[in-house]
């Protein structure tokens, strides 16, 4: 059995800060585990890669639009092997890079192997044993594949092996209607694939507001079919591609979609059923995420949870973020407290929507709709926007009502990702407050502008809705 200070399973945001914890100790000795490319999902199979093909169908987009500005364009033709390649010869450098600096760190033996437990804070590496008194659980999260009949009697593709293909499929169906449905579904529509969205909730990306998930739906099914709260009961193949059978929740009626292709983006799921969790007496829930208090410390003393493990929030970020959690409570002894009161978050559609903070049902829930009000600004109302030739696309606020306090906000349009940076650090301040956003220049004329109108045109909550029914914007009862 070998010992060693330190085991941190998986290489992504687990690895943030142990070259600082090295450097500290010199006596220090780390063992890192990771069954599959060093780097993390983020890098290997998520965010980047996504991401790196997801600006070119962006750019498809906006040449598609250029008409409206008297501007003739077209595109003669997408290399769709070209737009992947790049995308796989630049996460691959990265990989390698990683790669070669962990089997190069002194003190650090990096195992590319599956990692179990065999008893408490010992485990196993391929033949290896091991064992250290403080363990970091980073084993991220696969995708989650639905219970539905004969799928696993045709080839489907999911978001890790959707990113190998070589070849653009004619037509793609797509089981979920989530974010990771909502990216892909305008990359390969963009390249030229003919793409059926099917979501078994009511709206599409059902994670935002209502309300923005209407407008979603609408301007993103003039590039693709997008059928909600249907339920996919089979998958079977034919002569001419897979059948994909959907039952409308609501009537029962069925519906047959014909794809060449299948992509299944129903969510995520842990890894802990490689990793034996009971054998080392963690706690998981019922799903499999390992259960950690408020410091991310887990159900054993010296060992922590954190990223996809824990399955709080599965984003880089908050991978990060609760990094530098475990970091001061792991290593530099401190009693820190993982914080999620601003968690924002973004999808790489078309168009783009981001968030962070409450929802609005959250608000109301906690704070009742007396005492918080509703912030919106559309942004063809701005004189950038009008530029644009924008339409519907608008910022949401959520403010409490006897103060300056953000609460949350959301927004859909152009640039949400980008501008959404600028009510996220107002809101890690001691007050929440809007004041420097309502306060300071906006550049004029800028897009920023909608976000400081925003703030400006408070209303109360059955004011917002009725501006929403107005402009076709609320949800259907």
């Amino acid at each position: 059995m070998i010992e060693y200070d330190l085991i941190v399973i998986g290489s992504g945001s687990g690895m943030n800060y142990v070259s600082a914890m090295l450097d500290a100790n010199p006596e220090m000795k780390v063992a890192l585990i990771d069954k599959d490319e060093p780097g993390g999902i983020c890098l290997t199979r998520g965010c980047i890669p996504s991401k790196m093909l997801l600006y070119p169908a962006e750019l498809v987009r906006d040449i598609a639009k250029a008409g409206n500005f008297g501007i003739k364009a077209s595109i003669e033709s997408i290399d769709f092997k070209a737009v992947m390649d790049r995308m796989r010869s630049t996460i691959s450098a990265d990989i390698e890079g990683i790669k070669h600096g962990y089997t190069h760190i002194p003190r650090l033996d990096f195992y590319n192997e599956a990692a179990e437990f065999v008893s408490p804070y010992t485990m196993k590496a391929g033949e290896e044993t091991i064992t250290a008194k403080m363990i970091f659980l980073c084993t991220g999260s696969k995708p989650a594949i639905p219970p539905v009949k004969g799928l696993d009697d045709v080839d489907y593709l999911t978001s890790d092996d959707v990113l190998e293909l070589t070849e653009l499929p004619e037509s793609l169906a797509i089981i979920g209607g989530g974010y990771i449905a909502a990216e892909y579904g305008h990359f390969f529509s963009s390249m030229g694939s003919k793409v059926t969205i099917i979501g078994r909730n009511a709206r599409i990306i059902p994670e935002g507001e209502p309300e923005i998930s209407v407008l979603a739906k609408k301007m993103m099914s003039e590039y693709m079919d997008i059928l909600t709260n249907c339920e996919v009961v089979e998958v079977k193949g034919s002569s001419e591609g897979n059948v994909v059978v959907a039952k409308d929740r609501k009537t029962g009626e069925e519906k047959e979609v014909m794809a060449s292709s299948i992509l299944v983006a129903t969510g995520r799921s842990p890894n802990t059923d490689i990793l034996k969790p009971e054998l080392g007496v963690i706690n998981t829930d019922k799903h499999g995420w390992i259960k950690v208090n408020e410091h991310l410390e887990t159900s054993q003393p010296n060992v922590w949870a954190f990223g996809d493990a824990n399955g709080k929030y599965l984003f880089k970020h908050v991978a990060n973020h609760e990094s530098t959690v475990v970091y001061y409570n792991a290593a530099l002894k401190k009693k820190a407290k993982v914080d999620y009161h601003a968690v924002p978050y973004a999808v790489f559609s078309y168009p783009e929507i981001a968030g962070v903070g409450m929802t609005e049902r959250q608000a109301i829930e906690e704070y009742g709709e007396e005492n918080i009000v509703m912030g919106f600004y559309r942004f063809q109302d701005t004189a950038k926007g009008m530029a644009m030739s924008l339409t519907d696309e608008f910022v949401k606020i959520i403010l409490a009502n006897d103060s300056q306090r953000i609460l949350g906000a959301h927004i859909i349009g152009p640039q949400a990702s980008v501008l959404i940076h600028q009510i996220i650090p107002l809101m890690y301040t001691e007050k929440q407050d809007a004041t420097p956003i309502m306060y300071a220049m906006d550049i004029h004329p800028s897009l920023s502008e909608v976000i400081k109108r925003a703030f400006y045109s408070r209303m109360p909550v059955n004011e917002y809705h009725m501006i929403m029914q107005a402009y076709g914007l609320e949800e259907a009862e």
